[in-house]
């Protein structure tokens, strides 16, 4: 791999960091207006609209073979997390939320060695464990250094990282020869459609938009979430997957805590010298598990 080509992965793993670690916060304030299930449909239906110019021009591309793992990947990866995430913020801080989500990259190597038959050296396993530590420290002390009592809506995060974790693994080993833009548009193409049927047929969006003084500003946050936290991510992540590894790819979620973190502390929420030990040891698990990823 070239130099050049090397610093690709690089980058989409810092944009990729960015943009879900803000994805938390937005998901905050739109929760102050609509309900966990709105928010979840709106994400998907909104994402499923933004990328169909992309789904008509790359819809030729998706051999009829891989409708069926595509299906389930959309669901993995979007539908299914959007609706736990958004359940679990309706109690969770956006800063715990999005340190929660550290889970994934460790339920994906267990995936990957489990089912697909994946090695991975030492220092990588090393560097996971480590990166876990780090997110457990953040997990048990909220901002304030008391201990977390909400762990129940934590488990719906737990849920949501074991689905992130097969679908990467699903879009490494059967989808790695599909553009990844055609693999995003066609998931979010299959089941877009029906979240929005959900949203507009069994919830009182429209009603809560029209009347709701503060629905307008809610809807924008949405918005964002959905075009950048789904659509556009989406495209990056499945690319980041394709040129690097199932672990590597899933890394991103040891970074994104530091994003959702920084947020939340401009929103008000608090950070204790014991988080910050926390992010310290994410941050060398990070090292570690992407150190020579391409040999891996």
């Amino acid at each position: 791999m070239s130099k050049t080509k090397q610093f690709i992965p690089i980058i989409l793993l810092i944009a990729l960091a960015l943009i879900w670690g803000s994805s938390f916060i937005l998901m905050k304030n739109g929760l102050k207006v609509y309900s966990a299930a709105q928010v979840a449909t709106m994400r998907m239906f909104f994402s499923f609209i933004f990328l169909l110019p992309l789904t008509i021009s790359n819809f030729k591309k998706i051999p009829l073979k891989y409708f069926g793992i595509i299906t389930l990947v959309g669901l993995l990866g979007n539908g299914l997390p959007a609706v736990l995430f958004a359940n679990a913020q309706t109690k969770l801080s956006s800063s715990t939320a999005g340190v929660l989500n550290s889970l994934t990259p460790l339920f994906t190597l267990i995936i990957a060695v489990t089912f697909f038959k994946q090695h991975f050296s030492s220092t990588k396993i090393t560097g996971i464990i480590i990166g876990m530590i780090g997110a457990i420290v953040l997990i048990m002390f909220k901002g304030n250094g008391s201990i977390e009592t909400n762990y129940q809506y934590g488990s719906y995060i737990f849920l949501a990282t074991l689905c992130y974790a097969w679908s990467v693994n699903l879009i490494k080993n059967y989808l790695h020869e599909l553009p990844a833009i055609a693999i995003s548009s066609m998931a979010l193409f299959i089941i877009g459609p029906l979240y929005g049927y959900y949203l507009f047929a069994h919830t009182d969006f429209i009603f809560k938009t029209m009347h709701d003084g503060s629905a307008h500003q809610a809807l924008v946050y949405i918005l964002l979430l959905a075009l950048f936290g789904t659509a556009i991510s989406l495209v990056l992540f499945n690319k980041l997957v394709q040129l690097t590894t199932p672990v590597y790819a899933a890394s991103v979620t040891y970074l994104i805590p530091i994003v959702a973190l920084f947020w939340g502390f401009l929103d008000g929420e608090p950070i204790s010298f014991i988080q910050i030990i926390g992010l310290l040891g994410i941050l060398i698990g990070v090292y570690l598990a992407n150190k020579n990823y391409s040999k891996a």
